[in-house]
C-alpha cells in the first residue's frame, strides 16, 4: 500500500495507524499547495478532491476520507485493536469520537487556517473550538482514552488534530486531561516513528 500525505495533516492520523496495525506501507509526499505529488504526478489524477490522506491499496485500487481509511486498515488488522468488535457498544463509542474529531473539531480548524478570513472573525470563531476541545477534556479526565480503556483510531485522530491549535493561535491551557492525552500519545513507538518520516515534531 501507498499513503499519499503531507506533513502535519489529517493524513498524519493514516499514518500512525498503518504504524500501529504493522502494515508494510510506502509514502508518498504530496506538495497540497501545488496538488503535485514528490514525484511530480498531478495529485488530482489519483483523487479529484485533491485531499489527503489517499490509499493506494496492492490492487491498484484507492481508498479517500480519514474515517473511511482508518476504519479499513482497524479491519485489515484486527489483532492492533485499533476497532473495537464490530456491533459492540465499544465500537460506536468510538465511531462517535471518530465522527466528532471529523465534524466538529476538523472542520472547525479549516477557517482558522484561511489566510482570507480575517482576524476579527476568527477572533469569534475560536472560543467555540476551544469549548469543543473542553468537552474532550472533560470526556478524557475519566478515562484514558476517547472511547474507553483502549487506543483507538479515534484518538490517533484527536491527536493530529489537536497539534494543529498552535499553528492558529487557539489555546487549550489548562486543559489538563487533553494534554496528558496528547503526551501519552506522542510517546506511543509508532506515532515517534510516524512524525519522524514526515520530518515533523
Amino acid at each position: 500500500m501507498q499513503l499519499y500525505y503531507s506533513p502535519n495533516a489529517c493524513s498524519l492520523a493514516i499514518h500512525i495507524l498503518l504504524r500501529e496495525a504493522g502494515l508494510p506501507f510506502g509514502l508518498v509526499r504530496v506538495d497540497l499547495a501545488s496538488h503535485r505529488t514528490e514525484h511530480d504526478v498531478d495529485f488530482y489524477t489519483l483523487n479529484p478532491m485533491g485531499q489527503v490522506p489517499l490509499l493506494q491499496l496492492d490492487d491498484g485500487g484507492t481508498l479517500g476520507e480519514g474515517a473511511v481509511i482508518a476504519r479499513y486498515l482497524a479491519q485489515l488488522a484486527p489483532d492492533a485493536g485499533l476497532m473495537p468488535a464490530p456491533d459492540s457498544q465499544a465500537y460506536w463509542a468510538v465511531a462517535q469520537w471518530q465522527h466528532f474529531v471529523a465534524t466538529e473539531l476538523h472542520k472547525g480548524f479549516t477557517p482558522l487556517f484561511n489566510p482570507q478570513l480575517g482576524a476579527e472573525a476568527k477572533a469569534v470563531l475560536r472560543p467555540a473550538l476551544a469549548a469543543k476541545f473542553a468537552l474532550v477534556d472533560r470526556v478524557l479526565s475519566s478515562q484514558p482514552w476517547l472511547g474507553g480503556q483502549q487506543f483507538s483510531v479515534a484518538d490517533a485522530y484527536l491527536f493530529t488534530v489537536a497539534r494543529w491549535a498552535g499553528f492558529v493561535g487557539l489555546s487549550l491551557d489548562g486543559l489538563v486531561a487533553l494534554q496528558r492525552f496528547m503526551q501519552q500519545v506522542a510517546a506511543r513507538p509508532a506515532v515517534q516513528a510516524a512524525l519522524a518520516a514526515e520530518g515533523v515534531a
